[in-house]
């Protein structure tokens, strides 16, 4: 009888040391060894910092501050806070209100040109909306201005983009862009000196090819002042140049900028197309 006892123990012990080791285990999951599929790629990028980063002269994210991230030269804020951007933070503006920051060295020896920036606000209620301006201190505009023009809606958008050389001023001029407000909107103009030509994109589409009037060659930049977001060179207090001071025909973006970058060649259509992919993705 202690003999079956003691075979029913030692048989008991067993099971319960294999009970207590499956209970350890995880259950089988045939899901988490299936391979991690890569990332999609547009136009062969997978990261916007793969995009042209030896053309990349400007770059700011505004998460949280107003550094440029390749010169790495800070602002002030006059107003402005930071919002909820199309990936993490963003500019927020509002009424007389504006952020003013330092040149990077690079943006004031570009001569082709790709602006890329994000924008959500509201259309012009007040005056022309600028999102980016690129100071010079004794002319009327700045060696660069981009605006939307009075009288812009959502089925009427007009986008005024100045671009100066040797202190001529030359507009680039494109209306009836549709859907360019109250949502986020990717807007990229480029440059281009070889022909003078140049081209709007919107949400990675091109939607305009056209002239700054009749500007050719290389951009060439002078008198150079500080970068203006939310506001044209004049309507900051003091004024960034000499020519004038404010204009009741001019107002400040009460909405949101994010992702502002600045390259010093024309992105090609595949690029600026995968950049706002990326953009929009956080990648």
């Amino acid at each position: 009888m202690k003999r079956y006892k003691n075979i029913f123990l030692t048989g008991f012990s067993a099971l319960a040391v294999v009970f207590a080791m499956s209970s350890c285990q995880k259950k089988f999951d045939a899901g988490s060894y299936r391979p991690s599929k890569p990332l999609p790629s547009y136009g062969g990028y997978t990261s916007s910092k793969q995009i042209a980063p030896d053309n990349l002269v400007a770059y700011w994210a505004f998460n949280g501050v107003l550094t440029d991230s390749v010169s790495k030269k800070g602002g002030t804020a006059t107003g402005t806070s930071f919002g909820t951007g199309i990936t993490n933070k963003s500019l927020q503006g509002a009424a007389n209100s504006y952020a003013l920051c330092d040149a990077p060295d690079g943006l004031a020896t570009v001569k082709s040109l790709t602006l890329s920036a994000w924008v959500n606000t509201p259309p012009p209620s007040n005056g022309i909306l600028t999102y980016f301006s690129f100071a010079t201190t004794s002319n009327f505009w700045g060696n660069i201005e981009c605006f939307f023009e009075n009288g812009s809606d959502n089925t009427n958008g007009k986008l005024r983009i100045h671009l100066a050389q040797n202190g001529s001023d030359n507009t680039y001029s494109i209306d009836n862009v549709a859907n360019l407000f109250n949502t986020w909107v990717n807007i990229v103009v480029t440059y281009n000196q070889t022909d003078g030509t140049c081209v709007l994109y919107v949400n990675g589409d091109a939607k305009n090819t056209g002239k700054a009037g009749n500007l050719t060659g290389p951009l060439a930049f002078t008198n150079i002042g500080k970068v203006t977001f939310g506001t044209t060179q004049f309507m900051t207090d003091p004024s960034q140049t000499s020519a004038t001071g404010k204009q009741d025909w001019a107002s400040y973006i009460t909405g949101q900028i994010d992702q502002v970058r600045v390259y010093n060649s024309a992105l090609s259509a595949t690029q600026v197309s995968a950049l706002y992919n990326l953009d929009k993705a956080g990648r």
